[in-house]
C-alpha cells in the first residue's frame, strides 16, 4: 500500500475554494501534484474520514495529515481537528502541519473609534450567531463560555488535537489587514506595528520570500518628529489634508446613513437570525437523533451567511499607492482594545510551540486578500502575497 500524505485546505470567508487556488498551485509545484487536496469550510471531519477509507480502497493509505485554514476556515480547521482526535483519527495517523493564515484566534477586537464600534454592535446582531462568536459574546458551553475560549481551553480537545502536530505555524499580516488584524492573526496582546509610522520600527525581509518579515526592531526611543513645514508653502497646504479624507466624508454622511440603512439591517438581521436559530435546531436534532458531531457544518453555514452579507470588493481594493514592502505609506490605526478574554486565549494559545510568520504589505488598503494571493486573476495587485505562500510551501513538512 502506497504511504499518503493528506493536505486539507480549508477556506473561509465567501467560502470559496478558488481563494485557495495559489496555495494549491504553488503546493503542487513545491511537493508534487498530489499533494493537497481542496476543500471547503462546510466539508470538514466527516469527508476527512470518508476520503481516507476511500484512499484506502484505492490502495493508498494515509498515514500523515496535515491542515492549513484560512481567514475563519482556521478556526474551523482546529474544530475539526477535535472532532477528529474524539474519533481516535491520530491513533493510527500521524499530525505533521497545522497551519492558519489570516485567522482570527482570539476573535476580532475592538479599536476606540466610532466606526469600530458600529462594526462590533450592528456585525454580532447582524451576522446572528456567526457574529457573536466573532466578538466572543456568545455563551457557546454550559457553563456560559464563548466558543473561541472553549477552542483555546488546554483541557478541552480542540486544544489538545492542536497539540499533537509536530509542527504549528501562523501566519498574520503585520499592517493593514482591516478583516482579520495582527493581534488575533498572530495571536498577540499588542501591536507594535499600530505605530509603525512614527515609532521608528524597523523591519528586515527574508532573503528568498518578498515581504515576509525576518525580523523586526521598535527603538526604545521614538525617532523625532520631522519640522513643521514654513506657512503657506507648498508642504504646508499639504499638511492641512486630512490623513484620510474618506472618513470625513463617512462621518459628514452619518446622519444620512443611519436612518437610511439602520432599519433595513435591523429587518435583516431579525429575518436571518430566525432562519439561522431554525437551521441551528434543526441540525442539532440531526446530531442528536444520528450521534454524529458535526457542529464544524453549523459554524460553516453561518460563516456563508455572514459571507453573503458583504461586498467582496471590500477585501481586494486596488492599492492606495505603488511601493513594493517597504515602510512607504504604511496606514496610521489605532491600537485595538485588547479583552480579558483575548489574553487569556492567547496566553493558552502560546503555550503550545507555535511559529509565527508576518507578511507586511504596507501599499494595500486591506491585506487581508494578498495573503494568500486571493483571486489573482481579478485583482494582480494580490500577487504580492506570492512570497508568504512560498514560504508556507516550503516550510511544509512531508
Amino acid at each position: 500500500m502506497i504511504e499518503t500524505h493528506l493536505l486539507v485546505l480549508v477556506h473561509g470567508m465567501w467560502g470559496n475554494p478558488e481563494h485557495l487556488a495559489e496555495l494549491a498551485r504553488i503546493a503542487r509545484e513545491t511537493h508534487g501534484a498530489e499533494t493537497p487536496d481542496d476543500w471547503g469550510g462546510e466539508r470538514v471531519a466527516s469527508e476527512v474520514l470518508e476520503t481516507v477509507k476511500n484512499l484506502e480502497a484505492e490502495g493508498r493509505g494515509v498515514t500523515r495529515f496535515s491542515v492549513t485554514g484560512y481567514s475563519l476556515g482556521g478556526l474551523i480547521a482546529r474544530y475539526c481537528v477535535g472532532v477528529l482526535h474524539s474519533k481516535g483519527f491520530f491513533e493510527k495517523i500521524e499530525p505533521i502541519n497545522f497551519n492558519t493564515i489570516a485567522t482570527p484566534h482570539c476573535g476580532l477586537p475592538k479599536y476606540p473609534s466610532l466606526l469600530s464600534t458600529l462594526s462590533m454592535t450592528i456585525g454580532s446582531k447582524l451576522l446572528s450567531r456567526t457574529g457573536e462568536q466573532f466578538y466572543c459574546l456568545d455563551k457557546w458551553s454550559p457553563k456560559g463560555r464563548p466558543l473561541l475560549v472553549v477552542m483555546a481551553d488546554p483541557e478541552r480537545v480542540f486544544y489538545q488535537a492542536l497539540a499533537k502536530f509536530k509542527h504549528i505555524r501562523v501566519y498574520a499580516n503585520a499592517v493593514n489587514d482591516i478583516t482579520v488584524p495582527y493581534v488575533t492573526a498572530a495571536i498577540e496582546t499588542s501591536d507594535p506595528f499600530a505605530d509603525a509610522e512614527t515609532n521608528g520600527v524597523y523591519v528586515n525581509f527574508k532573503e528568498k520570500y518578498d515581504c515576509v518579515i525576518d525580523t523586526y526592531t521598535v527603538p526604545d526611543v521614538p525617532p523625532p518628529k520631522p519640522p513643521k513645514p514654513t506657512i503657506l508653502t507648498t508642504k504646508w497646504f499639504k499638511s492641512l489634508r486630512p490623513s484620510n479624507p474618506s472618513n470625513l466624508v463617512l462621518y459628514s454622511l452619518l446622519p444620512l446613513l443611519i436612518p437610511t440603512l439602520v432599519p433595513p439591517l435591523l429587518l435583516y438581521s431579525v429575518h436571518a437570525s430566525h432562519v439561522s436559530q431554525k437551521r441551528v435546531k434543526a441540525l442539532e436534532l440531526e446530531v442528536r437523533t444520528s450521534g454524529q458531531q458535526k457542529l464544524q457544518h453549523i459554524l460553516a453555514e453561518l460563516d456563508r451567511e455572514m459571507e453573503e452579507a458583504v461586498v467582496d470588493l471590500i477585501d481586494n481594493p486596488e492599492p492606495s499607492w505603488k511601493s513594493r514592502c517597504g515602510s512607504e505609506g504604511v496606514v496610521r490605526k489605532a491600537h485595538p482594545i485588547i479583552t480579558s478574554t483575548h489574553e487569556r486565549i492567547a496566553l493558552w494559545l502560546n503555550a503550545l510551540p507555535i511559529k509565527k510568520e508576518l507578511g507586511f504589505f504596507p501599499s494595500m488598503i486591506n491585506s487581508h486578500a494578498v495573503i494568500i494571493c486571493r483571486d489573482v486573476k481579478r485583482f494582480e495587485a494580490n500577487k504580492l502575497g506570492e512570497g508568504v505562500v512560498r514560504h508556507w510551501a516550503d516550510s511544509f513538512i512531508l
